[in-house]
């Protein structure tokens, strides 16, 4: 079955109407029809319902509710991701594989050495754009969450929250001998356990960066013999994390 996201307000009565681009989508795109079952997530509660539906109309699709869903996708672990900020394409990609894997919120990190420099005018632009992509890879994976594109943080922030999880991964390519996995088994692998990843942008992290996330508590690790691209190091470490608490 199609999955869609709504809001709260949607929801009524234990009807569902349907807005916005997503009307378009249903009817001419997928052409389903009066009757065809979906499944809908509330994007507010992460509920999620299998709805039957009863009504098409130009501006809306009206859905009437059968049951809540029980079943879910979503992992058993919560990682955010602390990105050093990337050229724009490369950042579209991270935050579409990321969120295929899995994760729940996505923080854009100002470094000293990354080469896009984003004006605050143009912030709430990115930021939409790149929220838009997540609520896409997550409806085509569907997850039963839309992970948050957050505003831009710089350094500082991060150290602020590091106390706020379980662990802060950071990794860095010259770190030699402890490894992602050394650090994931040291973790009570229990529900809902708060991971963050840090990785920096195509130019590294500075050594006064790195100090001052071990100085914050974070772990270096590093990601095997190879150094890997802006890009390829979040879904290397995602990949490893769900491995380590979802099989």
């Amino acid at each position: 079955m199609y999955k869609f996201f709504v809001s709260n307000n949607q929801i009524k009565d234990k009807k569902i109407a349907i807005i916005g681009e997503d009307v378009n989508h249903i009817k001419n795109v997928l052409r389903l029809n009066i009757d065809e079952k979906i499944i809908i997530c509330n994007k507010d509660t992460a509920k999620s319902y299998i709805a039957s539906i009863s009504n098409i109309s130009k501006e809306e699709i009206i859905c009437s509710i059968i049951e809540e869903n029980s079943s879910t996708t979503e992992s058993n672990v919560n990682i955010d991701l602390f990105q050093g900020l990337p050229k724009s394409d490369k950042m579209e990609y991270i935050i579409q594989k990321t969120t295929e894997l899995g994760v729940k919120h996505i923080y854009p990190v100002a470094l000293e050495r990354c080469v896009v420099k984003i004006d605050q005018k143009d912030e709430s632009k990115k930021i939409l754009r790149w929220q838009k992509i997540a609520e896409s890879a997550a409806k085509q994976s569907k997850r039963d969450f839309i992970p948050t594109v957050e505003n831009i943080i710089n350094l500082e922030n991060i150290c602020k929250n590091i106390s706020k999880y379980d662990i802060i991964l950071l990794a860095y390519e010259n770190e030699e001998s402890n490894t992602i996995k050394q650090e994931l088994q040291k973790i009570d692998k229990r529900e809902n356990t708060n991971i963050g990843v840090v990785i920096g942008p195509e130019g590294g992290f500075t050594e006064k960066e790195v100090d001052a996330l071990i100085s914050a508590g974070a772990k270096c690790v590093t990601l095997g013999k190879r150094i890997l691209r802006t890009e390829t190091a979040p879904i290397v470490m995602l990949s490893d994390i769900v491995y380590e608490f979802e099989l």
